[in-house]
């Protein structure tokens, strides 16, 4: 079920750090007009979505973190490329406003890949190279010999030399 929860959500696109009501009445029309100029890609077509809305209730005041806008966007291209681009150039700056667009995943994976993430200190330490891709799948590699983990604990575990096997990595 997550699974399907996941691929429901691959086309959506989650947007970090625009102010509350900046985007006015059209949301559409805001996000169409920004994201280019933002992102400094070019999309044709021209960028259009299912549907754009913030998530939470309205917040008063901006002094905390605004809320998040989501967007399921109408072409699955054009949500690779705005990824990509969050990818390689990290936050985006906007009036001074750190923006940042990230994939839209279940809760649950929102949780594995956290956890993934919490292991990386101990990865570093053994000079591990690692990559974190979608959904949830870390890939480790060190000596040239790769694994893959789809669970954090079998990871730690792996870490921890638990793993009955010999292993090149402890």
């Amino acid at each position: 079920m997550i699974n399907l929860e996941d691929r429901k959500r691959r086309d959506n696109v989650r947007f970090l750090g625009f102010p509350e009501t900046t985007e006015g009445a059209d949301i559409h029309s805001y996000l169409r007009e920004t994201l280019p100029k933002l992102t400094g890609l070019t999309f044709e077509p021209p960028l259009e979505f299912q549907w754009v809305h913030r998530l939470g209730p309205k917040r008063r005041d901006n002094a905390n973190r605004p809320s998040p806008i989501i967007a399921c966007l109408l072409r699955h291209v054009q949500t690779r490329q705005l990824l990509q681009a969050a990818r390689s150039h990290g936050a985006f700056w906007m009036d001074g406003l750190e923006i940042r667009l990230t994939a839209d995943f279940s809760k649950e994976t929102s949780e594995c890949r956290r956890a993934f993430l919490a292991l990386r200190p101990r990865l570093h330490q053994m000079e591990v190279k690692y990559g974190l891709f979608e959904p949830a799948r870390m890939l480790i590699t060190k000596n040239e010999v790769s694994k893959d983990f789809y669970d954090p604990e079998d990871l730690r575990v792996f870490l921890e030399g638990s793993n009955p096997r010999p292993s090149p990595w402890i």
